[in-house]
């Protein structure tokens, strides 16, 4: 039987809504995004980098109710749309070891340490000998998904096998580490809002096991954000546009950030979301990017390189 506790006790945002207007899931999301992407905590996130270089630890997650999830604490989203994007997500978390060792390729011989940290060790027939942190971290995501579909439907579910993008190396591998890192970046940014914003729609245990979900993906972008912005110190705007605009084409073999967002588009289940949902996560997109790209400014060279150059 499921067990039904009232979904308001540990409601993260502060003040819980049954049936949220736009402005309520707005001002739970700015609550959430406030707490969770506040400058101290990406500074202490950033800040943990170099010692999981030393000694990885892996984050624990608090004690989860697992029994407690339930459908009265799904809110402001219809149950069968936040079912797709449940399955979505969990379709997209899914490969994480081909994630991991793209990444590791692309880092290894430029940046061992943060190579070994995405995608472990391998031996010299490039057999994995052992997982990197990151990994470690993001492969408990899919099973937690799966339990709490499980826990909502009755039913079990196997996520899609999707291949992953692999490593393509051209002769420039400092612009391949760079175009992979802003794809990798901009696609923890965006799980990142997504689960924040599953929280703004969620209360209770189901709750519980998003923020997890969040806290892991702002760690790894948080991370990843300032370790690139240390090793590539001209980074801005303008290359970045630059860079987008060299991956568009449909034919561009690398990762495509257009066609990353298509296909989460399309995993998602965008054309089934009301226009509110729709509203709600662009707010969270954007005010995100606010919060971070103020972060981003205090990013200094010499922060940086005391950080990781020491």
């Amino acid at each position: 039987m499921v067990h039904t506790t009232s979904p308001l006790a540990a409601d993260l945002p502060g003040k819980s809504y049954t049936v949220p207007n736009y402005w309520q899931i707005q001002q739970r999301l700015c609550s959430l995004i406030d707490n969770y992407v506040a400058d101290k905590q990406l500074q202490e996130r950033l800040e943990d980098l170099p010692k999981q270089f030393t000694h990885p630890q892996p984050r624990p997650w608090k004690p989860i109710d697992w029994q407690a999830i339930n459908h009265s604490q799904i809110i402001g989203i219809k149950p069968d749309v936040f079912l797709s994007v449940l399955i979505g997500a969990m379709d997209t978390e899914a490969p994480i070891r081909g994630y991991t060792q793209t990444s590791r390729q692309y880092l290894e011989k430029l940046h061992p340490q943060m190579g070994q940290f995405v995608g472990g060790t391998v031996n010299e027939a490039g057999e994995l000998q052992e997982i990197g942190l990151w990994e470690k971290e993001e492969r408990q995501h899919t099973p937690a998904l799966m339990k709490i579909y499980t826990q909502l439907t009755g039913e079990k579910i196997t996520p899609k096998h999707r291949i992953v993008r692999g490593y393509i190396p051209t002769d420039d591998p400092h612009e391949d580490l760079y175009r992979h890192g802003l794809h990798r970046v901009a696609t923890e940014y965006g799980a990142t809002c997504l689960y924040l914003w599953l929280m703004a729609h969620t209360t209770g245990a189901l709750q519980d096991v998003l923020e997890e979900l969040a806290k892991d993906e702002i760690n790894h972008m948080t991370k990843f954000w300032g370790f690139g912005v240390w090793t590539f110190p001209d980074t801005g705007l303008i290359r970045i546009t630059t860079t987008l605009i060299k991956t568009r084409s449909q034919n561009y073999e690398r990762n495509n950030l257009m066609r990353t967002l298509r296909r989460m588009m399309n995993t998602l289940n965008w054309n089934a979301w009301t226009p509110t949902n729709k509203a709600t996560l662009l707010f969270t997109f954007t005010y995100t990017m606010q919060r971070l790209w103020k972060w981003h400014n205090s990013l200094t060279p010499e922060y940086l390189h005391n950080l990781f150059a020491s």
